[in-house]
């Protein structure tokens, strides 16, 4: 980590490691009821989503080792996290592949557009978390793009349930940095039109 943080900053740095450790154990409920659901209908999907898995395995026990020096704890809301994320895997999923594409899809880039305003507020701040989200940031690309792959464009139904998954998904994102992730979004923002101006 770079010193000095404000108490301000590290407060948001904690609250970063937080979300995205409960982001991932969401992810990994996901996977896990989509693969169930796959194992007897679409067989043809679960190599790739294991793989998935194994991502999001990796990727939650890397967020958790770096809590303690970061001062930052499990999210309260990891019930929502594991049952919300296990029924979402599960009803996608019942929906056949167009459903676990379209959900992948969806929470794959409301998780990109984090990661990035995650790596705009942590430039200069903590550069071993953001090289760690830098890397799992491409993980996470491969993901989206595959199941965009996946996916029929003009498709109203899927358009649709991947509106309302990413919604949820950016909410819950919210609930979980207590407003901390439309901040750092806003100061992306700001920082673009800054850029432009020059």
């Amino acid at each position: 980590m770079i010193a000095p943080i404000s108490p301000r900053n590290a407060l948001t740095i904690a609250r970063i490691v937080r979300v995205n450790h409960a982001g991932e154990f969401g992810a990994i409920r996901i996977y896990s009821a989509q693969i169930a659901v796959a194992r007897r209908f679409y067989k043809d999907c679960v190599p790739m989503l294991s793989d998935m898995l194994g991502h999001e395995i990796e990727h939650c026990a890397l967020f958790r080792a770096a809590m303690p020096t970061r001062k930052s704890r499990p999210c309260r809301i990891m019930q929502f996290w594991s049952l919300g994320g296990w029924l979402l895997g599960f009803l996608t999923a019942l929906l056949g592949r167009r459903g676990i594409w379209a959900c992948t899809a969806a929470v794959e880039a409301a998780v990109h557009r984090h990661l990035d305003d995650q790596l705009h507020f942590l430039a200069g701040k903590d550069s071993e978390l953001h090289a760690l989200i830098l890397s799992i940031r491409e993980e996470e690309l491969a993901h989206l793009d595959h199941a965009e792959a996946q996916l029929s464009s003009g498709d109203r139904f899927t358009d649709a349930l991947r509106s309302i998954i990413f919604l949820a998904t950016d909410v819950l994102i919210w609930l979980s940095t207590w407003g901390d992730s439309a901040r750092m979004a806003a100061a992306l923002r700001q920082a673009a039109v800054q850029s432009s101006r020059r």
